[in-house]
């Protein structure tokens, strides 16, 4: 009887050695064709084609324009660019790891009172800014803000203080939130300003970002 628990015990102990991690965090930081440029865990950057599978169980199901699907975890996952899946963030934590672009920048999709969006992390803007088109396209009725002039790159412009109902990027969702719709603007980027960062816990390491929610 002894001989076969401990021949049991083994058994487990192999079972245990032999199964391999799983990714605690999985990054899309950029796209290739049909493949998929991904950090994992912190690690360095690398390319996946479609059905390779890493050690770490991940598996690329596929890429999309600005998007790629991935089997992680056993289940189907769709990160666009920039965008982190991480297993804290199913354990409560709101956090998400993003890529710099070539230029350095942080470029993430995300989310404005339930429309898409594209934002440009700018640590150095005041607010949310975003252009008078895309308030437009989001259904964001600026005209009744407080109006005021900003400074843009064509110079001087008219501009409308907001409070945005939710901005979302990842699995971080913030309500009620200050922003500012310039219509001189044209440059049609969508500042990530103070006014949702500094409710975050931000860390910086080489060529990504990790943005936490704080409150």
């Amino acid at each position: 009887m002894a001989g076969c628990g401990n021949f049991g015990l083994s058994m487990v102990a192999l079972a245990l050695f032999a199964s391999p991690a799983l990714a605690a965090e999985v990054t899309l930081v950029g796209l290739i064709g049909a493949k998929a440029i991904v950090v994992i865990d912190g690690g360095a950057p690398r390319t996946l084609a479609p059905g390779q599978k890493t050690a770490e169980g991940v598996v690329l199901l596929g890429t999309e324009k600005e998007a790629a699907s991935f089997e992680i975890d056993g289940s189907k996952r769709t990160l666009h660019m920039g965008q982190a899946y991480s297993a804290a963030a199913r354990a409560g934590r709101q956090n998400v790891t993003l890529g710099a672009d070539p230029s350095g920048h942080f470029v993430t999709m995300g989310s404005i009172n339930g429309g898409s969006v594209r934002f440009l992390v700018d640590t150095g803007a005041t607010l949310v800014a975003l252009p008078a088109a895309e308030a437009r396209r989001l259904g964001i009725d600026y005209l009744h803000g407080q109006r005021g002039l900003v400074q843009t790159a064509n110079g001087m412009a008219v501009a409308y203080r907001v409070k945005l109902d939710t901005v979302k990027i990842g699995y971080i969702e913030v309500n009620s939130v200050d922003a500012v719709v310039s219509e001189g603007d044209t440059m049609g980027l969508i500042l990530l300003g103070m006014s949702f960062l500094k409710r975050m816990e931000m860390r910086r390491d080489g060529e990504s970002m990790t943005l936490t929610k704080r409150y």
